[in-house]
């Protein structure tokens, strides 16, 4: 990965964790999520004036990313209502790029040499320390899974706008339709809150979305999947120290050690898978 991609998706990551932390600290998370998804539809209509269509070939990705990511933000919104920012985030993004890597085993036939296998454990380490219960409190089972869920999500449109970006001959053509079709999360919300208007900190937080998610796509199409996935999943340490230091959540040390064994394995997957 070259320097400019390497500062590209450090920043991205950076963003990505704080608009997630948007999104947790808001008292109506849903009505944050339209506002951030608003945001997102304004920037992808900006970009489709800008750039030529994306080539027909990428379109079926596109409809498949669109609809992952649905899911995608009901698992989010539901993970943080259940549970702590800097338990939920690394679960959520640190447990993606391990499925990727088992999913390309099992039906690529993609095996894993064993620094990789270390890497697989150092996350799945991290991820454990994460859902373990700490002073006397018992684990939140249910925000455990939705993180997970969230996971699932991530790792699915991952590989799908990592594969539809490539054929699309317009990288920020693919990012404008994606960002348009975030339309429905829109009138979803504003359904679902009976006309309450969007607020200025959910805007702020589709700005981040917007410029971390198009950042990441658009290196994705010079740059190795793998190792983009890689750095991008650094924003675990960054979620974990607005955790404690924003949050308040604790154990903090506890927490940030996990997230930092988090990224040290999707690093080495990154690198060895």
């Amino acid at each position: 990965m070259s320097g400019f991609a390497l500062t590209l998706v450090l920043c991205a990551a950076f963003l990505h964790a704080l608009w997630n932390a948007v999104v947790k600290a808001a008292d109506d998370r849903a009505l944050v999520l339209g506002a951030v998804s608003a945001a997102n539809v304004l920037a992808g209509i900006v970009l489709l004036a800008l750039f030529e269509a994306p080539a027909v070939e990428s379109w079926p990705y596109i409809a498949a990313s669109t609809l992952i990511h649905y899911g995608y933000y009901v698992f989010l919104l539901l993970a943080y209502r259940l549970g702590d920012f800097s338990q939920v985030y690394p679960i959520s993004r640190g447990l993606a790029p391990v499925l990727v890597a088992l999913g390309a085993q099992a039906f690529a036939g993609e095996t894993l040499p064993v620094l990789a296998w270390l890497g697989l454990l150092s996350v799945s380490f991290g991820i454990i320390v994460l859902s373990l219960p700490s002073g006397g409190i018992r684990p939140n089972l249910t925000a455990v899974a939705a993180a997970a869920g969230t996971g699932l999500f991530i790792a699915s449109y991952t590989v799908v706008d990592g594969i539809g970006v490539r054929l699309a001959d317009s990288p920020f053509g693919y990012i404008g339709w994606l960002f348009v079709l975030e339309f429905p999360v829109i009138l979803a919300v504003a359904w679902w809150q009976r006309g309450k208007p969007p607020i200025r900190l959910g805007l702020l937080g589709g700005l981040f979305a917007a410029l971390a998610y198009g950042i990441v796509i658009y290196v994705k199409a010079f740059t190795p999947l793998g190792a983009v996935s890689a750095v991008r999943e650094s924003s675990v340490i960054f979620a974990a120290l607005i955790g404690a230091v924003y949050f308040g959540e604790r154990p903090w040390r506890r927490r940030i050690f996990a997230a930092a064994a988090v990224t040290t394995g999707v690093v080495a997957l990154a690198i060895y898978a």
